[in-house]
């Protein structure tokens, strides 16, 4: 028989074994995806498209004004100037997040990643040939260690990835940190992916800032989000990507000879999200409630220790108070009836546990009620 290609030998699958839905008797605190309905003039707009027969191929690039409008956002919400020629609508932030590390790497090149950082990131960089470099981070908040970043550096390096707010640690990332990884870049003529799906769910008293706003990281970084968590769209599958024209004229070379474009029904519908930030808002006054229930509760279960959940909807728990590791810690929980994340599986995340908080009030407080009685 014929063999699979060898660049799928030792790749990494992430959090994926502890990602699948459990009986319903469990209490699932695993899934980075909104406890919430997606607005209703998304949906509508998604169905009108459909009925109108928006069913055919379309720019592959993105309706021109989907992508004027995500460049209109971008300037309303985080000051950046940015042209819709340079905007990229993309199946999923994470198919964004591929064409950026093809776009910043070549095989043999390494990547800076902060870790712990998104399980998905270093697979997806050894698929296309990558070397992910791990930068472990401060240790007491999860900010970025800025020496050991530098230290880092090797004539390989080509790029630095940035995650902020973070998933799985929550840290939202200072002006001043965005700054210096910037000044890194610029000094060793790096490019910079930023990662900033999370950017609408920051909880500090200081502003989400992307390199690209501050100064030399315009030429320098490609921007990812997308629609999953600020509008509840995880299903819908829609990104975008924007960053320097040249690296966007390559970005928009890798859709057309892969997946095309979006589907066309659901530019209009993106479109019209952007505009919903009564929704978005209403979402992140619940998501802020659910943090200081989750907070609370877990602070008053013995052997945990939780930091401040600066932002995303993610709780980033050190549990060797408990003895365990965080595979027991993960495996225990389940038998008493809650599912959540063992972070091990990601390079840095040992002795920690991930818990979402998007989930319902009254799941989360049945959740925190079983790790309870387990144990305390």
């Amino acid at each position: 028989m014929p063999k699979v290609s060898s660049r799928y030998d030792g790749l990494g699958v992430g959090f994926a074994p502890y990602l699948q839905p459990p009986g319903e008797e469990v209490v699932r605190l695993t899934v980075g995806e909104p406890g919430f309905e997606t607005p209703e003039e998304v949906i509508d707009t998604a169905i009108a498209e459909l009925q109108a027969g928006k069913t055919k191929y379309t720019r592959g690039q993105g309706a021109v004004e989907l992508c004027q409008a995500v460049a209109d956002y971008l300037g309303k919400h985080q000051d950046l100037d940015v042209k819709a020629e340079d905007v990229l609508i993309t199946p999923g932030a994470k198919q964004a997040l591929l064409y950026s590390f093809m776009i910043t790497t070549m095989p043999g090149d390494e990547a800076i990643l902060l870790a712990p950082s998104w399980a998905s990131y270093e697979p997806m960089l050894e698929f296309i040939g990558a070397i992910p470099v791990h930068v472990s981070v401060k240790t007491d908040d999860f900010h970025p260690d800025i020496d050991a970043i530098r230290a880092a550096v090797t004539d390989k390096t080509t790029m630095i990835l940035i995650n902020s707010p973070c998933n799985p640690t929550g840290a939202v990332y200072t002006p001043d940190e965005i700054q210096a990884i910037v000044d890194i870049a610029v000094e060793h003529d790096l490019w910079i992916v930023s990662d900033e799906i999370y950017a609408r769910l920051n909880w500090m008293d200081y502003p989400h800032v992307s390199p690209a706003s501050v100064e030399g990281g315009a030429e320098r970084t490609l921007i990812v989000n997308g629609w999953s968590k600020s509008w509840a769209m995880t299903g819908m599958r829609v990104g975008f990507l924007t960053g320097p024209n040249d690296a966007m004229k390559a970005a928009i070379k890798s859709q057309a000879n892969s997946a095309s474009h979006i589907p066309t029904f659901m530019m209009e519908a993106a479109r019209v999200a952007l505009s919903c930030d009564d929704a978005v808002e209403s979402f992140n006054e619940e998501y802020q409630k659910r943090r200081e229930i989750m907070i609370q509760g877990l602070s008053e279960i013995p052997g945990l220790r939780v930091g401040e959940c600066e932002g995303a909807f993610y709780a980033f728990v050190d549990i060797t108070g408990t003895g365990m590791s965080d595979i027991e810690f993960a495996d225990g929980a389940l038998e008493a009836g809650v599912q959540l994340i063992p972070t091990s599986l990601i390079a840095g995340g040992e002795g920690f546990v991930r818990i979402s908080y998007a989930a319902d009030e009254d799941v989360i407080h049945e959740g925190l009620r079983r790790l309870k009685a387990w144990l305390c």
